[in-house]
């Protein structure tokens, strides 16, 4: 299934529920109709390629229910969130600061406006600037059980009990219908 993540620098106005509209300037996420007369960000599963800004190909269980939910993660300056896994995969879109991440596939550094993916149980570390605070907004896809939980798991159990100066805030979550 195409996950899809769109730029609307202009606004946009969608009705379609399969959507999640992130306003930049007001920090809150829609799903459905929504409106946003500036910077908008948009994720769509089911999404066509044509204009997205990043594509990624998910699978997900049919077999099982699912959540969509749109979150933002602060760092202070040379904030890091530790080698750790989330149980669903997600399209993140980098808001201001600078964020390194490395993986299995190497490291790379994003700023203000790019975006990326992470597929399910994919092992990162996340570094921000050590210079300003850094932060993201993204769409996880989720197992429905895990609504309202906290997903990071930690790679090394050690980390769990060091000392965390990333934030995450949920701003919206929501049944998917596959």
């Amino acid at each position: 299934m195409i996950f899809a993540l769109y730029e609307r620098r202009e606004g946009v106005a969608v009705g379609d529920e399969t959507r999640i509209v992130y306003d930049v300037e007001h920090d809150v996420a829609h799903r459905g109709a929504a409106r946003v007369d500036g910077a908008a960000i948009v994720w769509a599963l089911g999404g066509t390629v044509d204009d997205a800004a990043l594509v990624a190909e998910v699978e997900l269980d049919p077999g099982m229910e699912w959540v969509a939910r749109c979150d933002r993660v602060d760092f202070p300056p040379a904030g890091i969130a530790y080698r750790h896994v989330h149980p669903g995969p997600g399209i993140r879109r980098l808001l201001f600061g600078q964020l390194t991440i490395e993986s299995a596939a190497g490291a790379h550094t994003y700023r203000a406006g790019d975006a990326w993916f992470e597929d399910a149980e994919y092992p990162v570390l996340a570094t921000a600037s050590t210079t300003e605070d850094t932060a993201f907004v993204r769409v996880l896809l989720l197992p429905r059980e895990l609504a309202g939980k906290r997903t990071i798991r930690y790679c090394d159990p050690a980390d769990d009990e060091r000392p965390k100066l990333q934030r995450a805030t949920i701003l919206l979550e929501h049944p998917i219908a596959l």
